[in-house]
């Protein structure tokens, strides 16, 4: 892969979505700048130009680099000397894919939010791209910069628990008991329409981070599930709630319960994988600490510190949270474009468990409709 060496100025880095009332643009901004090695230099935040503008001024940006629509930002940015060279985007689903394809094609760098695209067929279809390019393509599947998660990974893997037999993931919330989309909360509003979300709703929104750092974590790959998804508040098109039982590559089982129609539940993702010899819990609503727990009744509790090379900032002690685990992300990928390592789709998600969660999402949607019980899903790809 070509990469670009000069490694002592941030890379320019562009925005596609982001706009006013975004949750996600800013919480990428942060983290993208926050250890200097990416700054934000433009941005199509919005189709309206004057929100794009008010955006572009919030993040301390010129007019002349906000712009309205994200196709003309790529022309010009490329065309500048110090235009951008990679592209965070941070849209509906249905954007991902024409915005990647074409920030690849203009010869940018891309960091996307997940999902990867709408679909299994653009997941696809985006593989190939990311191939012919020769540049980074990376998913922030934001878990997987959490120190302890990336300290249990290397724990599983290095024999630390003995053989994975079960595998428990859990991500409730419930911010979607009622039909807010019908009220104008733009966050549900897409969320909820297949036009804009794609096929799947909970399992494409939340499932597919469970579905994800469970395999991430583990080290073990899905090969079958039985899948129960519905839609659960009257009227909506796409699921709301996910129920599924998983068969890991080494006959470990598993359960994933994904739902946003828990009432009362903010968004408490827990994870805990049960080993021969122990077993490792986490919790995001806890994220600076593992718990370890031995077969012979020891409980070991393990914090983050600054110096267990799993990315943890502060002495230990002191906690972290969502933009770090960010950042641990956005950093590696800046070392890759960089060419200080070759961590993606290792480390950092890429294409490669985009299309792989793409096929989740689509596979459980289909199996579920069909009351198919154990459906196979395969190693690869």
């Amino acid at each position: 892969m070509n990469v670009d060496l000069d490694r002592s100025t941030p890379i320019r880095m562009a925005m596609v979505g982001g706009g006013p009332g975004s949750f996600i643009g800013p919480v990428h901004r942060s983290a993208a700048e926050l250890d200097g090695r990416f700054c934000l230099v433009a941005g199509a935040f919005s189709s309206a130009a004057s929100r794009s503008y008010a955006a572009g001024r919030g993040y301390g940006l010129a007019d002349e680099r906000s712009y309205s629509d994200w196709r003309a930002m790529l022309k010009a940015e490329k065309l500048r000397p110090d235009g951008a060279e990679a592209v965070a985007i941070v849209t509906p689903n249905h954007l991902h894919l024409p915005i990647a394809l074409a920030a690849l094609k203009a010869g940018m760098h891309v960091v996307s939010d997940k999902p990867a695209t709408a679909t299994l067929a653009e997941a696809l279809w985006l593989r190939s791209a990311v191939a012919d390019a020769d540049r980074v393509y990376a998913l922030t599947y934001t878990y997987t910069g959490y120190p302890m998660l990336r300290m249990a990974r290397a724990l599983i893997a290095a024999g630390g628990i003995g053989k994975v037999r079960k595998i428990v993931v859990e991500y409730p919330q419930g911010w979607l008991a009622e039909p807010v989309e019908a009220g104008g909360n733009k966050q549900a509003e897409w969320r909820t329409d297949p036009a804009r979300a794609g096929k799947g709703g909970c399992i494409g929104d939340i499932g597919i981070h469970a579905f994800q750092l469970a395999e991430y974590v583990s080290g073990l790959r899905v090969t079958a599930f039985v899948a129960d998804l519905a839609a659960v508040v009257p009227g909506r098109r796409l699921d709301d709630d996910c129920n599924l039982l998983l068969r890991f590559e080494n006959g470990a089982r598993g359960v994933l319960i994904a739902s946003q129609i828990a009432t009362g539940e903010l968004n408490d993702l827990t994870l805990r994988i049960y080993g021969s010899d122990a077993s490792v819990a986490w919790a995001h609503r806890d994220a600076t600490t593992l718990t370890i727990r031995h077969r012979d009744g020891r409980t070991e509790i393990r914090h983050a510190a600054a110096s267990d090379g799993h990315g943890a900032r502060l002495p230990l002690g002191h906690p972290e949270g969502f933009i770090e685990a960010l950042a641990n992300i956005y950093g590696d990928v800046a070392k890759a474009i960089r060419g200080e390592n070759a961590l993606i789709d290792t480390i950092v998600p890429g294409i490669r468990e985009g299309v792989r969660s793409m096929l989740f999402v689509e596979k459980a949607v289909e199996a579920s409709a069909a009351c198919a019980g154990w459906t196979s899903l395969g190693h690869n790809p």
